[in-house]
C-alpha cells in the first residue's frame, strides 16, 4: 500500500487534460495495489484494512465503481482502471471481504484528494483512438497467446471477448512485466497494442518455453540433462 510520505507526493501530482471534451468525473476511490488492471480482466481481492473495508461498503452500498492504481516508485502510475464488484464471495464476521472484481474503463489521474481515510481522484476517462488491427495480427497474437498458455498447461476461452479490446483479454490473463502492462494500458490504439504484445511474445516465449522443458527435465531425476 502507499506510504504516507507516497500519498503526500501524489497529492501535488496533476496530469494535462488527454483531450478536449473527455469526461472528468467528480470524485473516484481509489486502490492503490501492485497490479496493473485491464478492461474485461476479473481481479480477486481480499478486504482487510479498515479504510478499504469502509471504501468497498460504499461501492457496494451505491452501486459505484473504484479505481484500480499501481503503486509505482514516485507514488501512482498516471493511468489506472475502474473496476466493477461482481461478486462477493465471502463477509467475515470482523468485516473483512473476499470479491471479484472486474476492469471496466481507463481513466488518468489528474489531482489525487486526501480527505478520507482511503484516497480518491479526480480523472480522465480514456478511450480509444479509431482504429482496429489486422485480423492476420490479431490471430497471430491470440496463437503467441495459446502457445504460452499451452507451456502452463492452461487454456483460455476468448469467445466472449470485445475484438475491439483483445490485447487486453490477451495480457491480462498472463504474468507479464507489470512495466509492460502498464504500457499497454496507457496505449490508445488497439493495433499498437496488438503489435507491441505480438512483439513481447514472440521475444519472451521461446525463453518461457525453454524454462519450462528444462523443469520437466529436472523433474524426472533431480537433473537437466
Amino acid at each position: 500500500m502507499l506510504s504516507t510520505c507516497e500519498a503526500k507526493r501524489c497529492d501535488t501530482i496533476k496530469h494535462s487534460p488527454l483531450a478536449t471534451g473527455d469526461p472528468l468525473d467528480v470524485l473516484i476511490p481509489l486502490f492503490p495495489l501492485d497490479v496493473v488492471l485491464f478492461p474485461g480482466t476479473p481481479l480477486p481481492l481480499h478486504i482487510f484494512e479498515p479504510r478499504y473495508k469502509e471504501m468497498i461498503g460504499e461501492c457496494l452500498a451505491q452501486h459505484r465503481t473504484f479505481g484500480v492504481v499501481r503503486v509505482v516508485e514516485h507514488g501512482l502510475a498516471e493511468v489506472g482502471c475502474t473496476a466493477e464488484i461482481v461478486t462477493v464471495v465471502k463477509e467475515y464476521p470482523d468485516g473483512r471481504i473476499d470479491l471479484v472484481a472486474e476492469g471496466r474503463q481507463r481513466f488518468e489521474v489528474v489531482r489525487v484528494n486526501q480527505e478520507r481515510s482511503f484516497l480518491q481522484a479526480e480523472v480522465f476517462m480514456i478511450d480509444d483512438d479509431p482504429g482496429t488491427p489486422s485480423p492476420a495480427h490479431t490471430s497471430r497474437a491470440t496463437q503467441l497467446h495459446a502457445d504460452l498458455l499451452a507451456i502452463a498447461g492452461a487454456k483460455q476461452d476468448l469467445s466472449n471477448a470485445d475484438p475491439a479490446a483483445m490485447s487486453f483479454y490477451l495480457a491480462g490473463s498472463l504474468p507479464l512485466d507489470l512495466d509492460f502492462k502498464q504500457k499497454l494500458l496507457a496505449l490508445r490504439s488497439e493495433p499498437e497494442r496488438i503489435s507491441l504484445l505480438i512483439g513481447y511474445l514472440e521475444t519472451n516465449n521461446p525463453h518461457l518455453r525453454r524454462a519450462a522443458t528444462a523443469r520437466e527435465k529436472a523433474g524426472g531425476n533431480g537433473h537437466v540433462h
